[in-house]
């Protein structure tokens, strides 16, 4: 519960999108190059939730930077990055099914399906759990225009 009124009281940071090699557009910070924040996206899985990657646990891919806790992790996510980079690059989902992009806040989150999604805050994420695969379907069919529209 910490967790979660902590991404409710955070701002999502600011963001770009950088195009990954594997996946497509994802949600970084403009600061650090960092997917996520800097956050582990395969403790998500670990039932770890959002927990901070190290430096020595480094990845990049094109202009993309992703940390993870152990080595462990990382080897996971080379194996399988399709599994856990967030869906749509980070993108809130219920924004996207709308239209628009929004970038997703790490402390917000949930899986689904086995695939990970951020939110912007926790009212798009209550509207996402509350019917996930209509949330995903309108996201899927509007993701191809929304993507035209990043920079």
């Amino acid at each position: 519960i910490l967790l979660l009124m902590l991404g409710i009281l955070l701002s999502p940071p600011l963001s770009k999108p950088v195009w990954s090699v594997t996946v497509g557009p994802v949600v970084t910070n403009p600061r650090t190059g960092f997917a996520i924040d800097g956050f582990d996206p395969v403790a998500y899985f670990t039932g770890d939730g959002p927990l901070q990657g190290r430096a020595d646990y480094e990845l990049r891919q094109a202009a993309v930077v992703w940390r993870f806790a152990s080595e462990g992790n990382r080897a996971a996510f080379i194996d399988h990055p399709e599994v856990y980079t967030p869906q749509f690059g980070g993108y809130d989902p219920v924004a996207i099914g709308r239209g628009v992009s929004v970038p997703g806040n790490p402390m917000t989150w949930a899986i689904v399906g086995e695939r990970l999604y951020l939110f912007y805050d926790a009212k798009a994420r209550a509207e996402f759990i509350e019917a996930p695969r209509r949330a995903i379907e309108a996201a899927q069919r509007q993701w191809p225009e929304v993507q035209r529209t990043l920079p």
